[in-house]
């Protein structure tokens, strides 16, 4: 067993750009080794913004040997009539790079074939490295890659250096014009040097001592370790602690090789500012961390991480508060601006931004938005109509201002603060920066019902308009996010515990916008069943019963939570004995109604015992059952339900459904309607009869 060490020296690479790679040169690997039938113990990447490494043990010494039998043609179809080796023959060995004599005939059940046995030794693994490291460089892929000098090859930076050592031998390997060595690079100011390395063991240690943390994990916790020291040892530890933001603590643990924390300070005129907005600047811009009280209130402190060790503490400190000063101005200066003008007076500049090319201006959106949104709030919140309506007025007008225009990230939050500063209602003020959220799958829901009517309002207009126009997603392209945006409807709807009906609230979208869209039936039922998968992967990802969803799906979907609850009823109830037999019996009555509609019975036209218990046993169960479902008491509905089981068994086993006598037949096929109709306000429970 052998070990191989492939680094990747390179410029600083973007933060964003690191993790991928590490992950492309691991996988990609894993599928090289996997190709070349070449054995290991253990792989692992690592990285800094200056190099990629690849650590691989318990490397084969060489392929393993390997056998392959290689059928051909029949015996009869590779010799004629005088043994002589037909065409079918030596095509055959020809395309296997064989000699006609190299085939044998073996007997097989088919009959006689001919057959083509190859043996193979394994190549030692020093040959197959060369070519192996060529193949990972070459399948990279970045967001951006750059070419340098006169070569062709793309990279996300040029490559300075290539250390490439199998077993602590150095692997002859050139990749364009940069030849392999057995040494590696320090940090690029406090170890500017080359630094021998012999094999995996010693790398990581020689790179600490080079004040290079290669380990992502590690450096990453030394980032946090030296930002949250660094405010221990310049502020009172008791009254104020670091916020630690866990993807700025992933980018800046991207941009350093050693992590040094140093604590600075900034004017409190500047916590005017909106939170949000003093630490988007802070991020954003300079990539610093903001320091808060116990009640988590911003102080007027900051963290910044250098690469590099500094002798003068406070003249770093100095640099660092200068820089962000200036930033800080800038946001003064723009949020002072913007509170210049009331947020409703700049209404009609909406009419300037293009919500998209077919689908108007933004301030046609907030129209449709405010009469959407009166509607939603007139049937699930109707004290709060006139807010929302007010809320829809107002929510988009922020993208007109400095701040979001400087920080697009902030719509929403600089709305919300303009509309306390204009004397908008706190109820307002919330809704404009909830009707947002969530901005991502996973993220925080809003928490008023105005914010969360808001959002639906705002999320259906951008759905059915981009329906209406045949704007879908198709592929990996969406370029408005509808795949975010229908996520976002249901997991709201399903937050508030809504019962909206989906149908109703895409058809209403539609017609807001008038001639602009294709607001037919046939796009209604299109934006309904893109919520529909959304819904049913949803479903599937959170572990829930897939023949539970398919069954209830399946018949239909219009209301979320409904859907959630039969769902639940049927994953509940499918436990109990008599439901897998039950379900099979309703495939079966599925299959004989087939296109059959009618549910009218008439008594008289019973003739077999079965059929009359049955019908009797139905009534019965309707009667129960049925008061049940209004309710929505989908578990209790089932349950009663499952008494049906023996005179549906009964009923097959004794009766011909398809009786001579039409009459006869039709009430049969009624009452298996009948049955049919009263288990499907749940769901088609012939999907889980694998259960």
């Amino acid at each position: 067993m052998s070990e191989l060490l492939f680094e990747i020296g390179t410029e600083e690479l973007p933060a964003g750009f690191q993790q991928p790679a590490m992950q492309q040169l691991e996988e990609n690997f894993i599928r090289e080794a996997k190709e070349l039938k070449l054995e290991y113990s253990s792989v692992r990447t690592l990285g800094t913004p200056r190099r990629l490494t690849l650590l691989v043990e318990g490397l084969a010494d060489r392929q393993p040997d390997s056998r392959e039998e290689l059928m051909g043609p029949s015996k009869q179809a590779g010799f004629d009539d005088e043994g002589k080796p037909s065409k079918a023959a030596m095509g055959f060995a020809r395309s296997k790079g064989a000699d006609v004599a190299d085939l044998q005939v073996v007997a097989t059940e088919k009959g006689e074939y001919l057959m083509l046995v190859q043996e193979t030794t394994g190549a030692p693994t020093a040959e197959l490295l060369p070519p192996l490291l060529h193949n990972l460089m070459e399948k990279f892929s970045f967001a951006k890659s750059m070419r340098w000098g006169a070569g062709a090859f793309a990279f996300a930076r040029p490559i300075q250096w290539l250390l490439a050592l199998h077993d602590g031998a150095l692997i002859p390997f050139t990749h364009e014009g940069v030849l392999a060595v057995d040494t590696t690079r320090g940090h690029r100011f406090m170890a500017n040097k080359e630094f021998k390395i012999s094999g995996i063991a010693d790398y990581q240690k020689i790179l600490t001592e080079a004040f290079v943390q290669v380990d992502p994990k590690e450096r990453r916790q030394a980032v946090q370790t030296e930002i949250e020291q660094a405010v221990t040892d310049s502020l009172d530890p008791a009254r104020a602690r670091v916020a630690v933001d866990e993807a700025l603590l992933d980018t800046v643990c991207n941009l350093v090789e050693k992590p040094y924390g140093v604590c600075g300070s900034f004017d409190e005129k500047f916590l005017q500012l909106p939170a949000e907005a003093l630490i988007t600047s802070m991020r954003e811009h300079q990539k610093y961390f903001p320091v808060i009280d116990n009640d988590g209130a911003l102080l007027p402190n900051f963290v910044a991480v250098n690469n590099t060790r500094v002798k003068d503490v406070g003249l770093t400190r100095t640099g660092h508060e200068r820089v962000l000063r200036a930033r800080l101005e800038d946001a003064f200066f723009f949020f002072a601006k913007d509170k210049e003008k009331r947020l409703d007076a700049r209404e009609d500049d909406l009419k300037g931004i293009i919500f998209q090319a077919q689908l108007g201006t933004m301030l046609d959106k907030t129209k449709r938005v405010e009469k959407l949104v009166s509607l939603l709030a007139e049937q699930f919140a109707p004290e709060g109509v006139t807010e929302c309506m007010r809320a829809a007025s107002l929510c988009k007008i922020d993208l007109l201002t400095e701040m979001v225009g400087e920080f697009p990230s902030l719509q929403g939050n600089m709305g919300a603060s303009y509309a306390l500063n204009d004397g908008e209602s706190a109820v307002v003020s919330l809704a404009i920066q909830e009707h947002y959220l969530p901005k991502r799958s996973g993220s925080t829901l809003p928490e008023s019902k105005v914010g969360a009517l808001l959002g639906l309002a705002d999320r259906f207009d951008t759905l059915c308009g981009c329906f209406g126009i045949g704007q879908l997603p198709t592929g990996t392209k969406d370029p408005f996010g509808l795949r975010r945006i229908a996520l976002a409807i249901l997991h709201i709807i399903e937050d508030f515990d809504w019962n909206v009906s989906l149908t109703e609230t895409v058809a209403k979208t539609l017609s807001l916008y008038g001639d602009k869209v294709d607001g037919s039936r046939e796009t209604v039922e299109l934006v309904v069943a893109y919520i529909r998968d959304r819904f049913i992967n949803d479903q599937l990802a959170s572990g829930a019963d897939a023949e539970a969803v398919e069954a209830v799906t399946s018949v239909v979907f219009d209301d979320i939570n409904d859907c959630k609850a039969k769902i639940k009823a049927l994953t509940a109830i499918r436990s109990e004995d008599a439901f897998s037999v039950l379900a099979a019996s309703f495939k079966r009555i599925r299959n004989i109604i087939k296109k059959n509609s009618s549910t009218e019975i008439e008594s008289s036209l019973f003739k077999e015992d079965a059929e009359k218990k049955l019908a009797a046993v139905y009534a019965d169960v309707a009667a129960v059952v049925e008061p049940l479902l209004e309710k929505h008491d989908y578990e209790k509905g089932l349950s009663a339900m499952l008494v049906l089981k023996t005179p549906v068994d009964d009923f097959f086993d004794t009766v011909m459904v398809m009786d001579e006598d039409e009459a006869v037949r039709n009430n049969r096929l009624n009452l298996l309607t009948a049955i049919a109709v009263l288990f499907l306000t749940v769901g088609d429970i012939s999907k889980m009869q694998q259960g």
